[in-house]
């Protein structure tokens, strides 16, 4: 039988602000890596860290709630200028903060 995924905790947000600056610093680049670079992609990472910034502001921690709470605000985004869309954005925030955690987020360990 398999055994379910633990929830990854983030640390306690000491400084959110701070977080949130290196995230969207973080996903931009990541944003502008993946394809070509585009102008609406510093508007997705500036929203993508407000979201994340709120989140933490108001005290959640839980990994995967954060990766909700992106995928269910950024729903409201207009990503038809990108090529991207609220589950790549959401999938990268998560991808980024646990490389920031140097939790290996390969093969489901």
């Amino acid at each position: 039988m398999t055994e379910p995924i633990p929830p990854i905790t983030l640390p306690p947000a000491d400084n959110p602000q701070l977080e949130g600056e290196w995230l969207q610093k973080q996903l931009l680049i990541w944003l502008n890596t993946e394809f070509i670079p585009e102008p609406v992609n510093s508007t997705i990472a500036q929203r993508a860290a407000q979201i994340f910034i709120r989140q933490r502001m108001e005290g959640e921690n839980d990994l995967g709630s954060l990766v909700i709470a992106i995928v269910t605000e950024m729903q409201a985004f207009d990503f038809s200028k990108s090529f991207y869309g609220e589950f790549a954005i959401a999938n990268a925030v998560s991808d980024l903060l646990l490389d920031s955690l140097g939790i290996d987020r390969c093969c489901g360990q």
